[in-house]
């Protein structure tokens, strides 16, 4: 009688093992599912067709980039008119100073 019970205690222990792992693996599933669509749709909202925000952000921050562009590029055609040799002495020693590093730091492979 006595071995009985033990095993019984045992089978109705391992039951409730396995239905508790079964109720957590419920509840992990149900949360990665959960966290799964929300995450679809925030790419929905921030990139799908209805999502003009962020086309706009994008379209702005192009237009700023090419605005500081063309302001540089107006900045330098300015400073190369008035010190064009100046400019000829700074475009040399850029020059210069890249074949030297990329000499210096040229592998012996090549």
């Amino acid at each position: 009688m006595r071995n009985r019970d033990i095993e019984r205690q045992i089978r109705d222990t391992a039951e409730r093992a396995g239905e508790r792992a079964h109720h957590y693996a419920d509840g992990a599933a149900s949360t990665a599912q959960s966290l799964l669509e929300r995450g679809r749709r925030r790419i929905n909202e921030r990139f799908g067709k209805g999502s003009r925000q962020y086309g706009q952000q994008l379209t702005q921050a192009a237009e700023d980039f090419a605005d500081e562009a063309n302001y540089h590029y107006r900045r330098l055609r300015r400073q190369v008119n008035r010190h064009p040799a100046a400019t000829v002495a700074i475009v040399a020693g850029t020059i210069g100073a890249f074949l030297l590093l990329r000499r210096a730091f040229r592998s012996d492979d090549e």
